[in-house]
C-alpha cells in the first residue's frame, strides 16, 4: 500500500465532510493515514442538558474517524458503511476538547473493524469504541 501524507489526508476529509454532521460537530481532521487517524471535537456545542459532552456526537466522532481510516485503508474504491459501533463512555467532559485516535483491528477484502480511543485535554481516558464497516463496491 503507498504511503499516504496525513496532512492531505486530514484536508481531503475536511473537504469531504463539508455540510455534514462531521462539521457542525467541529470536528477537526488532524491526521489520516491508514494506520492511524486522529481527530478533536470541541465539548462547547455538543454538550447535553447536564452540561456533559454528548454521548451521541463522542459516537459521531468515533464512527468518523473509522469511516475515514477504512476508506482510505480502501484506496478510495469501495463505499464504506458502519454496521455496528460500541461506545463505552467512561469519564464526563465539561469543557475544552476531545481528542480521539483510531487504529484498524482488522482489514478484510469485505470487513473493516477499527478501535478508536477518546482522551480530555488533560489526557484522561473518556470513551473507547469499537466499529465494523462492511466495504461494498459502489453501484454502477
Amino acid at each position: 500500500m503507498a504511503e499516504e501524507d496525513p496532512a492531505d489526508g486530514a484536508a481531503a476529509a475536511a473537504e469531504a465532510a463539508r455540510g455534514t454532521l462531521i462539521e457542525r460537530l467541529g470536528i477537526e481532521w488532524l491526521e489520516i493515514g491508514p494506520e492511524r487517524v486522529v481527530a478533536r471535537m470541541p465539548v462547547e456545542g455538543n454538550t447535553q442538558p447536564y452540561g456533559l459532552l454528548h454521548g451521541g456526537a463522542t459516537a459521531t466522532l468515533c464512527e468518523s474517524i473509522a469511516s475515514f481510516g477504512a476508506a482510505i485503508r480502501a484506496g478510495g474504491r469501495r463505499q464504506v458503511v458502519g454496521i455496528e459501533l460500541n461506545v463505552n463512555h467512561l469519564r464526563g467532559v465539561r469543557e475544552g476538547h476531545v481528542t480521539a485516535t483510531g487504529v484498524p483491528v482488522h482489514a478484510g477484502r469485505t470487513t473493516a473493524v477499527w478501535d478508536v480511543r477518546v482522551h480530555d485535554d488533560s489526557g484522561s481516558l473518556v470513551a473507547v469504541s469499537r466499529l465494523t464497516l462492511i466495504l461494498r463496491n459502489p453501484p454502477p
